[in-house]
C-alpha cells in the first residue's frame, strides 16, 4: 500500500485510513505480536512517521493495540472490536469479524419492573416486564465475553425467552414477534467493578474494572423494546461509536 493509494480515498484523512487498514489486518487475525516500528510503518505506507504516529494512537483508544514504553506497540489478544451504531448490536460486530456468537440463556422470568426500568422503557407503574439473564459467548469453545441482563415490554414479548433459547441471539427472537428494524435510543458506558459472580463468569479478577454498557432499543415507531445491560471483559473488547451501522 502506498501513500498515492491512499490519497485516492479523499475525504478521509491519511492517518485515519491507515488505522482502517491496520484495525482490518488485526481484527482479521493478519496483524499480531509486535507492530512494526514507526520507521517501518511510515515506510509501508509512503508517509512519515507523524502520520504514523496519529493511527498507531487511534489504534490504541480504540484498545487494539498497547503501548509498552520501552518496549515497543504490541496488538492486545483475545479480541472484539465491538462498534457502537444505532442498530448495531455486539452479534453484528461478532459477524463481522467471521467468529461464532449466540447468547446462552441462565434464567428467564416475568417480574414487576423497577422504577428505573419502568421509566427507561416509558412504562406505567407496577407494569411487568420479562428479564432474561444469560451469557454472550464467542468462537467455537463459547469462550464468555459478557454477561448480560435484557428487559422486555410485557405483554408484548410474552413468550420471547423461548426463541430466544433457540435462535441464540436476541435481534433474531425479536424478529419473530414482528421486530425487523430497530434503532439505539440510548447508550451509557462506563467502567465498573464486576461482582464476584459476574467476574467468576468472564474468569477474570474481581479487581479488574468491566466495560458496563447499557442500552435502549425502540422500534420503527419509536416504542421502547428492550433495556439492556452487558457486562464485557474490557481486556478483550474494545469499543467505539459508528453511526453509520446498521443491521
Amino acid at each position: 500500500m502506498t501513500d498515492t493509494a491512499i490519497v485516492r480515498r479523499s475525504g478521509t484523512a491519511i492517518w485515519r485510513q491507515i488505522e482502517d487498514s491496520l484495525a482490518e489486518e488485526i481484527l482479521a487475525g493478519q496483524l499480531a505480536g509486535r507492530l512494526p516500528n514507526e520507521t517501518g510503518l511510515a515506510e509501508r505506507f509512503g508517509v512519515n512517521r507523524h502520520t504514523v504516529r496519529q493511527a498507531v494512537k487511534a489504534l490504541a483508544e480504540r484498545g487494539l493495540v498497547e503501548v509498552l514504553h520501552g518496549k515497543g506497540t504490541f496488538v492486545r489478544e483475545d479480541l472484539i472490536d465491538y462498534q457502537v451504531g444505532r442498530r448495531s448490536r455486539l452479534a453484528h460486530s461478532v459477524a463481522g469479524q467471521q467468529r461464532v456468537d449466540r447468547s446462552r440463556i441462565l434464567h428467564s422470568a416475568d417480574t414487576v419492573a423497577r422504577a428505573e426500568v419502568q421509566a427507561l422503557l416509558a412504562l406505567p407503574a407496577g407494569a411487568a416486564v420479562l428479564r432474561i439473564d444469560s451469557l454472550d459467548l464467542v468462537d467455537a469453545d463459547e469462550r464468555v465475553i459478557g454477561v448480560c441482563t435484557q428487559y422486555f415490554p410485557l405483554p408484548r414479548f410474552a413468550g420471547l425467552a423461548a426463541a430466544y433459547a433457540e435462535l441464540g441471539q436476541t435481534h433474531l427472537a425479536l424478529a419473530r414477534f414482528g421486530v425487523a428494524r430497530f434503532e439505539r435510543k440510548l447508550s451509557r458506558i462506563t467502567a465498573r467493578l464486576p461482582s464476584r459472580e459476574t467476574a467468576q463468569q468472564l474468569r477474570q479478577p474481581a479487581s479488574q474494572p468491566v466495560l458496563y454498557l447499557e442500552t435502549v432499543y425502540v422500534d420503527e415507531a419509536g416504542l421502547p423494546i428492550e433495556y439492556g445491560i452487558s457486562r464485557f471483559a474490557g481486556r478483550r473488547c474494545s469499543w467505539w461509536w459508528n453511526p453509520g451501522s446498521e443491521v
